[in-house]
């Protein structure tokens, strides 16, 4: 994966407010990571990544569930108690903050990525705070994200560390990830998807 300096830079790109990309056309696929990729931080995940205007690559790992409640890690929000699902381990960049995945028919007013028609990828308290006020949106939560510099994916699929499969909805949301990874491993050694199937920005 990245060095540190290099995953800073994902950060801080991904966290300014010019990268309100709402208004993108969607471009999410899935990573799942090959079997002989032994990186502690992505060794069997399922990642949904989409691309950033400045080319780099992010998103969350989908199939890492912790422990710890919202309201642990909201300490000083009273909303954290509202949800009672799982939070789930996003990635290794910027592990104290929390992403939200949500549904949408319309585009977010605050800075948000868009992954699939009507799902939303967003570091943005705003968002966050809306979806736990709210009722009925389809959303889930991650502590953290997964961040590729310019040609940096590109580099790790040329030595063979990812499948790539489109991305879904019910297995993005699926209630219960267990053997997900294998799954997906199973249908992409099927019929993978070559690495030019990716939005020909994760190119440049």
């Amino acid at each position: 994966m990245l060095g540190r300096c290099i995953l800073l830079g994902v950060a801080l790109a991904i966290a300014a407010p010019a990268v309100a990309q709402q208004n993108d056309p969607p471009n999410g696929l899935f990573l799942i990571a090959r079997p002989d990729l032994e990186d502690p931080n992505f060794r069997q995940t399922v990642v949904l990544v989409t691309q950033a205007r400045d080319y780099s690559t992010v998103g969350v790992i989908i199939n890492r569930p912790l422990e710890l409640k919202l309201e642990r890690l909201l300490r000083d929000d009273s909303l954290g108690s509202r949800y009672r699902d799982a939070v789930f381990f996003g990635g290794p960049v910027m592990p104290q903050v929390i992403v939200a995945l949500f549904r949408s028919e319309s585009a977010p007013q605050a800075p948000a990525f868009h992954v699939l028609k009507g799902l939303y990828l967003s570091l943005h308290p705003q968002n966050l705070r809306r979806l736990l006020e709210g009722s009925g949106t389809r959303y889930r939560l991650y502590t953290g994200f997964a961040g590729w510099a310019p040609r940096q994916l590109q580099s790790e699929m040329q030595r063979n560390g990812w499948y790539v499969l489109p991305a879904d909805l019910e297995t993005i949301f699926r209630k219960n990830m267990d053997g997900v990874w294998q799954e997906l491993v199973q249908r992409a050694e099927k019929r993978p998807v070559a690495w030019q199937r990716l939005p020909a920005a994760a190119h440049k």
